[in-house]
């Protein structure tokens, strides 16, 4: 029955939802209920969850601009970016690991790459001191060397490193004497030596890589040292960050410390004993010397590489991979590393049988 006009609500009348808002509240009101009250707790809810998401937003800002700062400050320290840094380094740790494990000759491709872009990267750097470096036989000999790992036998390997040798040698000679602009004797003896350092550096150490790689069982000798060598410069950039005041080669690289150097023996020893024991079967003294001559190898291809960069005057060898450097930048300690594991797997393999 309908309310007679100017008749109050009776009822559940405040509550009908046809009512206007100013209707509904003069019921409320009433019925004693605070004039709004039915506006307002649908707002109280809204003003709750705006005021959770503000504060929501505002803490990850703070985070996010502690987090920057963070970075930035190493950064400055470091010259480095660490998050790009680690997000490439796992990107190409997960290639290279991915390729070791499911299908290891993929790993030739791998190091072929790495030795092509390393003689790249070193022939541009000697260039810009003027050094006459010939980047395409380098390139040529480079990749035939890295293919006598995979094909020829151990001597045969050597007769091609020292034709690889000869083949740059004679063509910077050769080169020299077309163009017969006068360079200097000494300086011509410094390319002739260039010539033969950049085969014996990168595409020869890579090619041992790749002969190891085929020995059976080699592809976790591989995986191996690289693991020993990636724990030791963790550990001497943790512990060198953390803990670094005395330098240890500073007319080298003033920013290695013996307190990083101690933290890279810390965790190439470890790491060496747990690949031994769990990766090659090998006793655990075994890991102790893998991780010690891996220590060492790693610790002067560090210092090497740096002292051949401070004599160029740069910092890089190139910015190919942001927060690193170059390819040879990254391969500065496992280069050398890899004479010393194959070494170790014609000595020590044989226990793993017994």
């Amino acid at each position: 029955m309908t309310d007679a006009p100017g008749a109050e609500p009776t009822g559940d009348t405040a509550d009908d939802p046809a009512l206007t808002p100013s209707r509904r509240d003069a019921a409320a009101a009433r019925r004693g209920q605070p004039e709004g009250s039915v506006r307002a707790d649908g707002g109280d809810f809204s003003s709750q969850v705006r005021a959770a998401r503000t504060e929501f937003e505002s803490q990850v800002a703070h985070a996010r601009a502690e987090f920057d700062q963070a970075n930035e400050r190493l950064k400055e320290r470091t010259g480095r970016d660490l998050i790009v840094a680690i997000g490439i380094s796992l990107a190409i740790g997960a290639v290279l690991v991915a390729s070791l494990i499911f299908f290891k000759w993929g790993f030739v491709l791998f190091a072929l790459g790495a030795s092509t872009l390393g003689i790249f990267e070193l022939a541009r750097a000697l260039q810009t001191t003027g050094r006459r470096v010939d980047l395409v036989p380098q390139l040529v000999a480079g990749t035939m060397l890295v293919a006598a790992g995979l094909f020829l036998a151990s001597w045969l390997h050597w007769i091609a490193l020292f034709l690889a040798v000869a083949f740059v040698i004679v063509w910077r000679l050769i080169a020299q004497m077309v163009a017969n602009d006068g360079r200097t004797y000494a300086g011509v003896l410094g390319d002739v030596l260039i010539a033969g350092f950049v085969q014996l550096y990168v595409p020869f150490l890579a090619s041992l890589c790749v002969l190891l790689l085929r020995q059976e069982g080699g592809e976790w000798w591989v995986l191996a040292f690289i693991i020993v060598v990636v724990a030791s410069d963790t550990g001497a950039y943790s512990a060198g960050l953390a803990f670094g005041r005395h330098p240890m080669a500073p007319k080298i690289s003033p920013k290695k410390t013996w307190e990083g150097f101690a933290g890279a023996a810390a965790a190439a020893l470890v790491t060496g004993v747990l690949v031994a024991l769990f990766m090659l079967g090998l006793p655990w003294w075994c890991g102790l010397i893998l991780g010690a001559l891996i220590l060492v190898t790693a610790t002067a291809g560090d210092l090497g590489e740096s002292m051949v960069k401070r004599d160029l005057g740069i910092k890089d060898m190139s910015s190919w991979l942001p927060g690193h450097g170059g390819v040879l930048d990254r391969l500065d300690s496992i280069l050398p590393s890899v004479a010393a594991a194959l070494a170790l797997f014609y000595l020590l393999s044989p226990l793993a049988a017994s």
